[in-house]
């Protein structure tokens, strides 16, 4: 070992997702190395998502503590925490934002939040192409992994950041993420400002949620519309249905089958949005899921607790995370125990909490009232205290 590594034990992070680079940058900020191991070729190498909104207490407060909050709030979209709920004729039920268009909790868009994490880290914290392919606990205590290239490295802290199905979590867990019987289509509209003004208007500055019989249509307005077009069905109907989703004309058909009776304005979405239809499976690890401490690894972001996105919990979740989790590294320098088991304290409650919250949003979403029990929701939240 060299001197270096004496001084400072060996991080591998695996995954450069959110968690991953939040970790990645605390810790060099603190003068602290570690490693992202990344099986993507590069940071632009597969579309990243739609928008998030960022939490005060916690999306925030992890880009704060990576000295990013300037730069985040510089990135953030216009009015982006307006509030929009239809039903399935096209009928406004609510249409709220903050006072000015700013409130605690800005838009910005997955990728542009990602580029800004990858963009603050020192050339080499990231080993792009570096796809994990094993990982094992060595006599000593430490961790090895194991690349799709044959090649491997060592580390005395193992940190997987690597998301729904996690090469690092059965390290700790034998427990594997379940299909919450939702599965989504997720597509674009793009400049949708210029080419489709009407769409523009319908969608809003902001989030919107078009809901009727255990159906969504969900996204994002603004410059672009990112949408994921959600259906209640069996975990294999993406496959099953017939539908070629890499064929844009066939898919649209296809998803315009399942919406026949929905508005035009609504389905217009479908029959204007980009050749890119990507169907994504809903899958969240159960309630509460927790681990039987083990030294020299542990679990950040959905590695640790994937969750339904119906409570816009996950990407902040992970972000905390990250961030507790490198200043507790911090706080407790080589001794690379003390540091992932207080995180783990405090992470698991808070990761229960936020699961249901997301297990409760889906079925408000999903219901056979909907949109009634989301736009209760928004009214109560609304409502001024008395």
């Amino acid at each position: 070992m060299s001197s270096h590594s004496v001084s400072h034990p060996a991080i591998a992070i695996v995954g450069a997702g959110l968690s991953g680079l939040v970790l990645a940058r605390v810790l060099q900020n603190h003068g602290i190395p570690s490693t992202v191991y990344e099986g993507d070729a590069s940071a632009d190498a597969r579309r990243q998502g739609g928008s998030l909104d960022m939490h005060e207490e916690s999306g925030q407060r992890a880009l704060r503590e990576a000295g990013l909050y300037e730069d985040f709030r510089r990135l953030t979209h216009p009015q982006g925490e307006h509030q929009r709920v239809l039903d399935k004729t096209g009928r406004v039920h609510v249409d709220t934002g903050p006072e000015g268009g700013e409130g605690d909790r800005p838009e910005i868009g997955r990728s542009v939040l990602r580029d800004l994490l990858v963009a603050s880290l020192d050339p080499g914290r990231i080993a792009w192409g570096h796809k994990v392919t094993t990982t094992r606990r060595l006599d000593d205590g430490r961790h090895e992994l194991t690349f799709a290239d044959g090649s491997s490295t060592v580390a005395d802290l193992l940190v997987g950041a690597d998301g729904t199905w996690s090469r690092v979590r059965p390290l700790l867990s034998a427990a594997t993420p379940q299909y919450c019987g939702i599965t989504h289509l997720e597509l674009r509209l793009s400049h949708v400002k210029e080419r489709y003004p009407d769409s523009a208007a319908l969608a809003g500055p902001g989030i919107f949620f078009a809901l009727s019989d255990g159906k969504a249509m969900m996204g994002h307005g603004g410059e672009h519309i990112d949408l994921a077009v959600s259906l209640r069905v069996p975990e294999d109907w993406a496959v099953s249905c017939g539908i070629d989703w890499s064929d844009a004309p066939a898919a649209r058909d296809g998803l315009l089958e399942e919406f026949a009776d929905w508005g035009t304005e609504l389905t217009d979405l479908i029959r204007r949005c980009d050749d890119t239809i990507v169907p994504r499976r809903i899958y969240a690890l159960p309630t509460g899921h927790s681990w039987t401490r083990i030294p020299g690894v542990t679990l950040v972001g959905d590695a640790a607790h994937v969750m339904s996105p119906y409570a816009g919990e996950g990407a902040n979740l992970a972000m905390l995370d990250a961030a507790e989790l490198a200043l507790a590294i911090i706080e407790h320098g080589d001794d690379v125990e003390t540091a992932p088991a207080r995180y783990e304290t405090a992470m698991f409650p808070r990761a229960a909490a936020a699961a249901e919250m997301s297990a409760q949003g889906l079925e408000m979403c999903f219901s056979a009232e909907s949109p009634r029990e989301i736009v209760d929701f928004f009214t109560r939240i609304e409502a001024p205290a008395k």
